[in-house]
């Protein structure tokens, strides 16, 4: 019997306040909290995979780096055009503009504490 893994089914993000990025996400992503969280977490009902927000595991120096540093993490939207014409009017920072790519329309924007976070349409 062969031992594999099937994917990514749990993402979270490390962050100083747990509260102010669980705000970014609801107020800018519209992302909503799942009925449960553990302790120091909140977790979205995101799919394909949960996302959380969460505080750091011991050992994580959020201060060495930008936050995510060498991860890309991508969320589908039905319409990235209009996202990012929201988040900007909100004064999110835009990092790449609005441009065709495999995936679909995509942009790249900074998230909460700093994470750079990319959207695609579908």
């Amino acid at each position: 019997m062969s031992i594999r893994v099937d994917g990514p089914d749990f993402v979270a993000l490390q962050v100083r306040d747990v509260a102010a990025a669980a705000r970014f996400c609801e107020e800018h992503l519209g992302l909503v909290r799942s009925p449960a969280s553990p302790p120091g977490a909140v977790v979205f009902d995101t799919k394909p995979c949960p996302l959380a927000v969460r505080e750091p595991l011991p050992g994580t120096d959020l201060d060495a780096g930008r936050p995510g540093l060498g991860v890309a993490l991508w969320f589908s939207t039905p319409d990235a055009q209009a996202l990012h014409d929201k988040l900007a009017a909100e004064g999110v920072e835009i990092l790449t503009p609005l441009r065709d790519s495999p995936f679909g329309p995509m942009f790249s924007f900074t998230g909460p504490e700093g994470y750079v976070l990319t959207a695609h349409g579908a």
